[in-house]
């Protein structure tokens, strides 16, 4: 079967890779000169709003996914009515504005943190006065790995912000002091058959994700973020995989935002789960039911930020796993990630401090998990 992906970065470079085994060729479309992909597939290369490129993708392909937000929901509507376009365009338009999103969490019973809308510097003050300070405020539309958002602490700082991030329509969201953020990953296929992986529990660092650690061994939590992540796929009538990111507030999940396609997050589950999120993608995608998603150990994943280290290249150990997305090197940019499973937790944390460490060179302040 033939799959064509709208992008060509690294997690289109793993869906390729992980189609190779299940028999599935998979075309991608991307602008760039040397995408990640080209090592797994053909790559079209096309802007992505360029339409005749969009429609040769299509007949190319027996059914379109894409493996980043900012694809143009129009035009993956224009296509589904000749090829299948998973997941859905309207899950797509719901995630790419912040506002769409927590309106749908909130008719859903999902709890979010409050948020006022924000369209001048005037709202702006509304916002601090009825939700008091700090605050995150976010634009609507585009922001990732921690752009397009700031953080305002103080009074003094209101017309900052909104010369910083106006005149474009803005989120102001309540600060939440959260013990530590949780994702939790499903897959869905067209007859409604879902799947879920272990919470995963990420650490951030400058708005990037630097850890990952999975299965966060806590069954009252992971209970209700499968309540929710169904009700999301379900409402949605989602076909795919879809990680919702929480904060853990106590007892309690706040709802963060949801991201329609294979995520970060879940990139341990390429050794550490018997089916990895881009496996099982690409079988529902597929139409067909989706495979295991239990854990094959105690899995954690550390991302190589800006570069990749000579000690990570040098890595030799059985419970390791190096990936390098051949991208050159750039402040900030995710350029791999190595993945480690052990038997135990305490093994796994252990040899994730040192890899830190001796590796990556991070710190605790670069997102070592609480």
């Amino acid at each position: 079967m033939r799959i064509g992906i709208i992008g060509a970065g690294q997690l289109g470079l793993m869906l390729g890779t992980a189609g190779k085994p299940l028999g599935l060729r998979c075309r991608f479309l991307d602008p760039a000169a040397e995408p990640p992909a080209a090592a797994a597939g053909t790559v079209m290369r096309h802007a992505f709003d360029d339409d005749e490129a969009l429609r040769a993708l299509a007949r190319e392909s027996d059914v379109i996914t894409y493996e980043f937000e900012n694809v143009s929901v129009a035009a993956l509507a224009a296509l589904s009515d000749s090829v299948p376009v998973y997941p859905p365009p309207g899950a797509l338009e719901q995630a790419q504005d912040r506002l769409l999103e927590k309106r749908l969490f909130e008719r859903l019973g999902i709890p979010l943190p409050k948020y006022r809308t924000v369209d001048s510097q005037a709202d702006l003050e509304k916002a601090v006065e009825s939700l008091g300070l700090p605050l995150i405020v976010k634009t609507r539309r585009f922001g990732y790995d921690g752009k397009g958002q700031l953080l305002l602490r103080t009074d003094d700082g209101i017309a900052a912000t909104w010369r910083s991030l106006g005149p474009h329509p803005l989120i102001a969201e309540q600060y939440v002091a959260f013990d530590y953020e949780v994702s939790a990953i499903g897959v869905r296929s067209p007859e409604g058959l879902t799947a879920s992986y272990p919470l995963t529990h990420n650490a951030h660092a400058g708005g990037i994700l630097r850890r990952s650690r999975a299965p966060v061994i806590e069954p009252g939590l992971d209970a209700l973020a499968g309540e929710y992540l169904t009700g999301l796929m379900e409402a949605l009538d989602y076909v795919g995989v879809l990680a919702l990111e929480l904060f853990v507030v106590g007892e309690r999940l706040l709802a963060n935002e949801f991201a329609p396609r294979v995520h970060n997050s879940g990139h341990w589950t390429i050794e550490g789960a018997e089916t990895s999120q881009f496996a099982n993608h690409l079988l529902a995608v597929t139409g067909q039911p989706p495979g295991n998603t239990a854990c094959r150990g105690h899995a954690g994943m550390l991302n190589l930020i800006g570069c990749i280290p000579a000690a990570a290249r040098d890595l030799h150990h059985e419970d390791c796993w190096l990936h390098d997305y051949g991208k050159a090197p750039r402040a900030g940019r995710k350029l791999g990630h190595i993945t480690v499973v052990r038997d135990s937790a305490a093994e796994r944390d252990r040899m994730m401090d040192e890899l830190a460490e001796t590796v990556t060179q991070s710190t605790p302040a670069d997102g070592h998990p609480p």
